[in-house]
């Protein structure tokens, strides 16, 4: 139990961080809407923006049907061959995209399916006439089923490992074929969590900016988001970006209340380590065919990755790292990333802390409740409001004082430490109540409080977890271009804008290899943030 002092600080900790939270947005919302767009005649919502709308709904919709068709033999596939050499490094492997910068990784689809890509290059020795195109419809598809299909197939893995292992056993004792075990054993466990695993990745291509913005190829293939930094960026057109930013907010909304009603999956796509005895991919044909697949996978997946080793390894990386704008950028980037990363995990620490004194007294009252509510919610509002909206409606209230680039660099503080917000709750707040359910009431019964249990009880048992948090926040805040990309200049230089930058003027070399040093860095950032969470449960497991 907490003292009342101790409720009422965490408490007002947590309100605090919320009332900042909304009211940047409120104020990033509240210029768009005050902006006054009479001096031009075009109608709010024309036939341009309602064109842009579909595009966005459309190849949102196809990437979400070929990541989660093309996911689910992958899953089965995997989860049938539970026990291969090199089984674990493929998952790892279907890891990787996904802490990947979204522009690097668009860099690596360009050196495989670009037309002086791997494939390409391929087609042409054996008399290949057309060549493949990444930019476009196309290439958008592309690179959101390499980002989306490894997500997708993860979580449909962790369900099918949560299967008791009675049941393998169970079907190959009644000799059930494949297409049965499928029916009654395989689709029950992935059916459930599959609408919630498909809106996810629907939210995520209908809010794709980078790889939109990168392989989009011009006004036809253009989302919301890009057409919003297009209207400001290049057209100053600040009524367009107003109407596009309203469908942006009307368009998440619908999908985050949808996703609210779906099943929620039951896992979050770790897995039990648990390998139970499959008899159904012991055969000739299923290794087979489950090989096939795992097989397609790789190369679908290692060859953008080799791409960027390899096309980054080829670059002048010697003359790149002694540029004084790399480091220029380097340093703009570290500590945006880093001040970030902090707030982040400050803001997710109260809210969980505010929650749990809200939660403390055994008969919370309805305000209290309420403002817990509240608080979860947050993470909701920040996936409503894009990071190109809020950057929108921050540019059109500070554009009438002028000197925009000395407020630029602490909004895309603020907007990253946002958006890395719901990442950091989702891996703390687990921890934080296992470590609440194990420590509190003996910290209680000893005395042991204030800043004497901060330093035995808390900080040595929460630190893994929390370097984790700090880590993800760091790595996403390290490789997002959309925060920087309405206010990047001469004056305000990080790595991703530095490479996209040089890929829009042509210097693919450069930002090749600035692209590599880029995805070494963020890459390091996540294995050191999951080193000591890795180390304290291989000591677990080796006590046991």
């Amino acid at each position: 139990m907490l003292t009342g002092r101790q409720r009422l600080l965490r408490t007002a900790a947590g309100g605090l961080v919320f009332a900042g939270a909304a009211l940047f947005i409120a104020l990033a919302l509240t210029a768009l809407l005050a902006f006054d767009g009479s001096g031009s005649d075009r109608p709010l919502f024309d036939a341009y923006v309602w064109r842009i709308l579909r595009f966005t709904l459309w190849q949102a919709g196809l990437s979400t049907l070929l990541s989660v068709a093309l996911a689910l033999p992958l899953a089965l596939a995997l989860a049938r061959q539970a026990d291969f050499a090199g089984r674990i490094w493929i998952i790892r492997l279907m890891a990787v995209p996904m802490g990947l910068p979204v522009l690097i990784g668009a860099l690596g689809l360009i050196g495989v399916w670009g037309r002086a890509g791997m494939l390409n290059s391929g087609l042409s020795l054996i008399g290949g006439a057309e060549p493949l195109g990444i930019y476009g419809l196309s290439g958008i598809l592309i690179a959101h089923v390499f980002f989306n299909l490894p997500l997708a197939a993860r979580l449909m893995l962790a369900s099918l490992e949560q299967l008791p292992p009675e049941y393998w056993r169970l079907s190959a004792g009644l000799g059930m074929s494949g297409l049965s075990i499928f029916r009654f054993v395989e689709w029950p466990a992935i059916r459930r969590p599959l609408a919630g695993i498909a809106g996810l990745v629907f939210m995520l291509c209908a809010t794709s900016f980078t790889l939109v913005l990168v392989l989009g190829g011009g006004p036809a293939a253009t989302t919301l988001e890009v057409a919003i930094y297009q209207s400001l960026r290049f057209d100053f057109d600040p009524q367009r970006a107003i109407a596009l930013a309203l469908l942006q907010i009307a368009v998440t909304a619908s999908i985050l209340s949808l996703m609210a009603l779906l099943p929620k999956s039951g896992n979050d796509g770790t897995f039990t380590g648990r390998r139970a005895k499959r008899f159904d991919g012991a055969g000739v044909t299923p290794r087979i065919w489950d090989g096939t697949i795992i097989g397609v996978a790789i190369v679908f997946l290692g060859l953008p990755l080799a791409s960027i080793v390899m096309a980054g390894l080829a670059a002048d990386l010697g003359r790149l790292l002694t540029a004084p704008v790399f480091w220029k950028a380097a340093w703009t980037s570290v500590w945006i990333a880093g001040l970030a990363a902090l707030l982040c995990l400050m803001a997710a620490v109260a809210i969980i802390e505010a929650r749990a004194a809200l939660a403390d007294p055994r008969r919370p009252d309805i305000a209290a409740r309420g403002f817990s509510m509240a608080l979860a919610s947050l993470s909701s509002l920040v996936l409503l409001v894009p990071p190109v909206i809020i950057g929108t409606g921050w540019f059109l209230l500070l554009r009438p004082f002028g000197n925009l680039p000395s407020f630029a660099p602490f909004l895309v503080v603020l907007i990253n430490a946002l958006m890395a917000l719901p990442f950091a709750m989702r891996v703390l707040s687990p921890a934080f109540e296992s470590h609440r359910q194990r420590t509190a009431k003996l910290a209680a019964n000893l005395g042991v409080n204030g800043l004497a249990r901060l330093r035995l009880i808390d900080l040595p048992l929460l630190a893994a977890p929390m370097a984790t948090a700090f880590s993800f926040a760091m790595a996403l805040s390290l490789g997002d271009l959309g925060a920087v990309a309405l206010f990047g200049s001469q004056d305000l230089v990080t790595l991703p804008w530095l490479v996209y930058s040089r890929l829009g003027s042509y210097r693919t070399a450069d930002a090749d290899g600035l692209a590599l040093i880029l995805a070494c860095l963020c890459l390091a950032l996540t294995v050191a943030g999951t080193a000591g969470r890795s180390h304290k449960k291989d000591n677990r497991s080796g006590t046991r």
